[in-house]
């Protein structure tokens, strides 16, 4: 194999791969989209099987700003989701979560008011 043809066959792998990614991208968006019928997706994929070149062009053309619209919104809504769930592992600060608790003892009698005091001090300090 000569300088050319391993250059030509790395093209045509590279240009193989990019369609294979623009395709599963189409498809994906395609099922995640809750505001098309099912009908609409049918047809989309029908038509990327019969025409698959032809019609990605148009699709990209066609729903490609909502195709990127909905994927930043499903990459804000994932960190909204990761940031409330860390959220919740690490509960309140100390000394909030100190107070909190001593307030549940005093509430339940365990302690009495000046006990309660101490504790809130001790936890701001």
């Amino acid at each position: 194999m000569n300088f050319a043809e391993t250059l030509w066959s790395l093209i045509v792998v590279f240009l193989y791969l990019s369609y294979l990614v623009v395709m599963f991208q189409i498809v994906s968006d395609l099922f995640r989209d809750a505001g098309l019928s099912g009908w609409l997706k049918a047809l989309w994929i029908l038509l990327l099987i019969a025409l698959p070149v032809l019609t990605a062009l148009v699709y990209l053309v066609v729903r490609g700003r909502g195709m990127a619209l909905r994927q930043q919104t499903r990459a804000q809504e994932a960190v909204a989701s990761t940031e409330d769930y860390l959220r919740s592992l690490a509960g309140p600060p100390e000394p909030a979560r100190q107070i909190s608790e001593a307030k549940a003892l005093l509430d339940s009698g365990t302690i009495s008011e000046s006990e309660f005091a101490g504790l809130k001090a001790k936890a701001l300090a």
